[in-house]
């Protein structure tokens, strides 16, 4: 499956949904906000929200103090 995070072009095993995709990256979820397609994705969701080919994700993790680091 091929998905763009952060403007990135990346290959992931088939990964059913969003909260699958969190815990492939090895991201505590407590610390992450995805925005999926141009909508935010409430954590609460993630679990229901399928993941599809070409899809657009931009995912920020925050580290102690607040401060903003993009997934790599």
């Amino acid at each position: 499956m091929n998905v763009f995070i952060n403007g990135e072009q990346r290959n992931f095993p088939d990964l059913p949904t969003l909260a699958a995709l969190i815990e492939h990256l090895g991201m505590k979820a407590d610390r992450v906000a995805v925005e999926l397609n141009r909508e935010i994705v409430q954590r609460g969701k993630w679990s229901e929200t399928p993941l599809r080919e070409g899809d657009r994700l931009e995912i920020v993790h925050f580290v102690g103090g607040g401060n903003p680091v993009c997934c790599g």
